[in-house]
């Protein structure tokens, strides 16, 4: 299918807080190892074994405290899909060792990961996107993610491109379309979120979704759509006439 037929004739836009526990209120057994050990894993929250994985705190943050905030601020994917150790140190404010910790973790979690029978996406309208992304609205720092789709508009690929601070997320045009080319896509819906909860594109928003398309075109990746997210629901540039 060439990618100049690539497009959506549908895609219209129509008309979870954390309970932070401190380490050192719980109770013996009630802490993530020791209860790991007596419960097993499948009874821990994702908090807790990510505190398993880290292992221990800073002086100025317990483990578990430490664990509730990256999920609280940049989303099990944020964490999850980063896997430069020093990348993850600055954006989240961890030590390096405790960073490598997750990269290694979550590196062999992909490759002993496999999708199970039927799990296949379509993403053909904004809110078809949103499904897939609204775990972004209760995230307390921006992230940008790219959502990269093969001609039948399968989701083969979801990619956090950046972690930001509370109202911006640094990213180059290369980070956007290099999972796309490694991974043969012929489309990317791309979102990031506003934790101000302002559903309102700003003006360097417009900026970067214009490089994007441009960039796109050349690169024979078409750029279905721009989603902004935040508590308030979600909106589309796709929607707009001039897209």
């Amino acid at each position: 299918m060439p990618l100049k037929d690539i497009h959506l004739n549908n895609y219209h836009q129509p008309a979870g807080a954390y309970r932070i526990k401190r380490l050192k209120n719980l109770a013996p057994e009630a802490k993530p190892r020791e209860k790991l050990l007596k419960e097993g894993a499948k009874n821990l929250s994702v908090a807790e074994l990510l505190a398993v994985v880290i292992n221990i705190g800073t002086k100025k943050e317990d483990v578990l405290s430490m664990s509730n905030r990256l999920l609280q601020e940049y989303g099990t994917k944020g964490t999850i899909r980063h896997k430069n150790p020093k990348q993850i140190q600055k954006n989240c404010d961890i030590p390096l060792y405790q960073a490598c910790r997750l990269v290694a973790c979550f590196e062999l979690g992909r490759r002993f990961y496999q999708k199970p029978p039927g799990s296949k996406i379509f993403i053909r309208t904004p809110q078809q996107a949103f499904t897939v992304l609204k775990g972004m609205a209760s995230l307390g720092k921006e992230q940008f993610r790219g959502l990269y789709l093969n001609t039948h508009y399968q989701l083969i690929h979801d990619e956090v491109i950046a972690l930001g601070t509370l109202d911006t997320a640094v990213f180059q045009v290369r980070d956007v379309f290099q999972p796309a080319l490694e991974r043969s896509a012929v489309a990317i819906i791309i979102a990031h979120n506003h934790p101000s909860g302002i559903l309102k594109f700003s003006a360097a928003d417009e900026e970067i979704t214009k490089k994007l398309k441009i960039s796109g075109n050349i690169l024979g990746v078409a750029l279905l759509d721009h989603i902004l997210i935040s508590h308030r629901g979600f909106v589309s540039a796709a929607d707009r006439a001039n897209f």
